[in-house]
């Protein structure tokens, strides 16, 4: 497993999304208000509204944050205007770096990643430096204790799946990002959970890291994803299992 896919792991074997709640919630109603701007209030016709609550409702954030945050995008209420950028870097080894951000001020957000990925062994990149490495994919995480692996292929290969990996504890599906939606609705109706599901730039190649570079790829990637205006980070590392085990 790679990159972001790794890294999602990783931070759910640590808690550290349940242990950085409020974080997290200042990411999702961002994603929220934004989405609510570019797309409308209604997510009935806005898939990227739709998603955008269904993963703050798998936070379990209050209904009424979620509302304010969708009326604060379509402007019935004041707020912060923020602007939507992706910046591209390297890390340490090299490893190819693409950073979503939301943010209200591009100038001191670009400035602090630059610092943080020259402090953490990289470097700023320029535009399309590294974004042709990665291409989008749908993305889902299921826990195996919610189905097996052939009820899961069942239910969802009519719908678009193209890949189902394992790991020891969970299934990781990808699709075409225009079959997410079709996806996600096939294991609603089955009553499958999921532990994440999004639209998600996957890598085409990766590169393996071992020992120093490996352990300093997980600092960065957790130095970047604590800012306040980073929403995402994807990366091209691989890390193997044996490798992990040294860090825990």
């Amino acid at each position: 497993m790679s990159g972001h896919s790794k890294w999602a792991t990783i931070k759910r074997k640590k808690g550290a999304a349940d242990a950085k709640r409020g974080k997290v919630f200042s990411k999702l109603i961002k994603e929220v208000t934004i989405a609510a701007r570019l797309g409308g209030g209604d997510p009935g016709g806005n898939p990227r509204l739709r998603t955008a609550i269904d993963a703050a409702k798998a936070q379990n954030m209050p209904l009424d944050n979620i509302t304010r945050a969708i009326k604060r995008g379509t402007g019935e209420l004041d707020g912060v205007s923020y602007e939507e950028t992706t910046y591209e870097g390297y890390g340490p080894a090299g490893v190819a770096l693409l950073i979503m951000v939301l943010t209200d001020n591009k100038n001191r957000t670009v400035a602090e990643i630059r610092h943080m990925l020259a402090k953490g062994g990289g470097n700023m990149g320029e535009s399309g430096s590294v974004a042709w490495m990665f291409h989008k994919k749908g993305s889902f995480t299921i826990d195996k204790a919610a189905t097996d692996e052939e009820r899961l292929m069942e239910i969802t290969l009519e719908a678009g799946v193209e890949d189902i990996q394992t790991t020891d504890d969970t299934f990781e599906i990808t699709c075409p990002p225009q079959d997410f939606e079709a996806v996600q609705d096939a294991l609603k109706s089955a009553n499958i959970p999921t532990l994440a599901a999004s639209n998600e730039m996957v890598p085409q190649n990766t590169i393996e890291l071992h020992d120093d570079a490996a352990q300093k790829m997980l600092k960065l990637m957790e130095n970047l994803e604590d800012h306040d205006d980073v929403q995402n980070v994807y990366a091209n590392f691989d890390i193997s299992d044996e490798e992990m085990e040294k860090f825990s």
